[in-house]
């Protein structure tokens, strides 16, 4: 696949990214493309591995390595090398339904296990694929393609992610006649309102809901399944039923002063900038929210640093990010070989810019938050924290970060941002299907199967699996519409 000998020929090369001077004045995505000869030569470094773990998609230590998707990669390289971009895209189609989310928003699982990261550079999958759909997309390739036959067979889908429209995508596909409903105004649940504007434009999901409606998949925003309707309505009208509501339940922090004003959960907040955005088709950025304040991100992960690449385009005035866990190395310790995911230092473009504006990396490692101090106004005014330090426990030998007597100390900060990950799916919709929920908060099912054991409802994406990556909800909710094709016709050709 490729030039048997392009990874020793070519460097590594990824489409220009604008400096941080220059993107924190939008939200509009900074990531730029390769020229299309520079592009194919990207595409020549894929080699004859003979093992393509890029595609495997298995847990090795706990940990995914290669695409969840199991996208036949090298093939798909290949054909970028060679120019053939029409069949690079029919190949990259056969296995993903939306290359344009996980080619802008995914951490480029396939690229951690590809063989040339072994002892250099890894091949660009990940921008390969980004080249291929959006050259789909520039010439009429992507096209609604409705079903020529209907089987008779309805289905509702409850959540427009990543999860709920690959499902609604796949069981369009094959026929049946699907409903979305979506609580928001509009469709596209964490792919909309849970990522920035620059990570992911709200065009490019507009330009994929257009092509669903167009092929008669219909959207039912506004419309929250277990307040606005019951579950007992929803099977009166639907042969099969999709839970695909995410994981959208923040986990708190109880400390003193959290009722403070000033304190939100980062969901929210994420959610508040990306509607204001779009209510005003971008003319006014919702600066009120950070503008001149002290902000305080609690969590160190892709949301904290979301929130922190938002304070920053909002005119925040400082911006400080707490890590609970120790830094972790620049390259792959002894007990991490590839191809497990690598567990390394990664400095992301939210705390680059904050880097250029501030001076300094955002990040505290080894601490948490204590309690919180309030004003007058009963708004929060300052935080105190503590270092942590990494504690086995004799019985289990697990570890636990425990605080530092003496290492207390109080920051000014007036906005906090809890992106402390989350604790499972709201309750509400999974009950108003009488379906049972596991000691994790995710619906609970067999393993290897999306089936709830409750009357004719499946589920998929994070509301199954817990808070995950987008790539792995597009897989869940493909593996969801095959099972419920199955379940309605007997057999299944998805």
């Amino acid at each position: 696949m490729g030039k048997p000998t392009g990874f020793l020929e070519y460097e590594r090369e990824t489409g220009p990214i604008a400096a941080p001077e220059e993107r924190i004045r939008s939200f509009r995505e900074f990531h730029g493309s390769l020229s299309e000869q520079q592009q194919r030569l990207q595409g020549a470094r894929c080699m004859e591995c003979g093992v393509p773990f890029c595609q495997a998609g298995v847990m090795i230590a706990g940990m995914a390595s290669g695409c969840p998707l199991h996208n036949l990669i090298p093939e798909i390289n290949d054909l970028v090398y060679r120019g053939r971009w029409e069949q690079a895209y029919i190949r990259l189609s056969k296995t993903h339904c939306f290359p344009e989310f996980t080619s802008r928003v995914c951490p480029a699982l396939c690229e951690a296990a590809c063989t040339c990261g072994l002892h250099g550079d890894p091949v660009s999958t990940k921008e390969n694929e980004r080249a291929v759909i959006e050259y789909a997309f520039a010439n009429g390739l992507v096209k609604a393609d409705a079903p020529k036959v209907r089987t008779g067979k309805t289905a509702a889908v409850i959540g427009s992610g990543p999860a709920g429209l690959a499902a609604a995508w796949q069981l369009n596909r094959r026929g049946h006649s699907v409903t979305v409903y979506e609580r928001n105004d509009r469709p596209g649940g964490l792919l909309r309102y849970g990522i920035p504007n620059m990570k992911l434009e709200k065009s490019v999901i507009d330009r994929r809901t257009r092509l669903m409606e167009e092929a008669g998949i219909r959207f039912l925003c506004n419309v929250d399944v277990g307040k606005d309707i019951s579950g007992e309505e929803l099977l009166s009208q639907y042969d099969r039923i999709l839970l695909a509501c995410g994981a959208s339940r923040p986990r708190d922090i109880a400390v003193s002063g959290r009722d403070a004003g000033g304190i939100y959960f980062a969901v929210d907040f994420l959610k508040n900038v990306t509607k204001a955005l779009l209510d005003s088709d971008f003319k006014q950025n919702p600066e009120k929210l950070v503008k001149g304040r002290q902000v305080l991100v609690v969590g160190g992960g892709d949301t904290g640093n979301d929130c922190v690449g938002t304070a920053v385009r909002l005119g925040a005035a400082g911006v400080i990010q707490l890590e609970m866990m120790p830094k972790p190395p620049e390259t792959r310790a002894l007990n991490n070989p590839w191809p497990e995911w690598p567990k390394v230092l990664k400095t992301d473009y939210g705390q680059e810019e904050a880097a250029h504006c501030f001076g300094h990396d955002p990040r505290i490692y080894q601490a948490t938050v204590t309690g919180f101090r309030k004003n007058k106004s009963k708004d929060v005014c300052a935080a105190q924290i503590v270092s942590l330090a990494p504690v086995r426990d004799e019985k289990t030998g697990r570890m636990s970060m425990e605080p530092i007597p003496g290492t207390e100390k109080e920051i000014p900060v007036d906005l906090v941002l809890i992106a402390a990950g989350f604790l499972g799916c709201e309750g509400y919709a999974a009950e108003t299907f009488g379906v049972k929920l596991n000691a994790k908060g995710n619906v609970e099912t067999a393993p290897g199967s999306c089936y709830t054991g409750s009357g004719r409802v499946f589920t998929a994406g994070d509301m199954h699996r817990g808070q995950s990556l987008v790539v792995w909800a597009i897989a869940e909710g493909r593996e969801a519409a095959r099972q419920m094709d199955e379940s309605l016709m007997g057999y299944t050709g998805l």
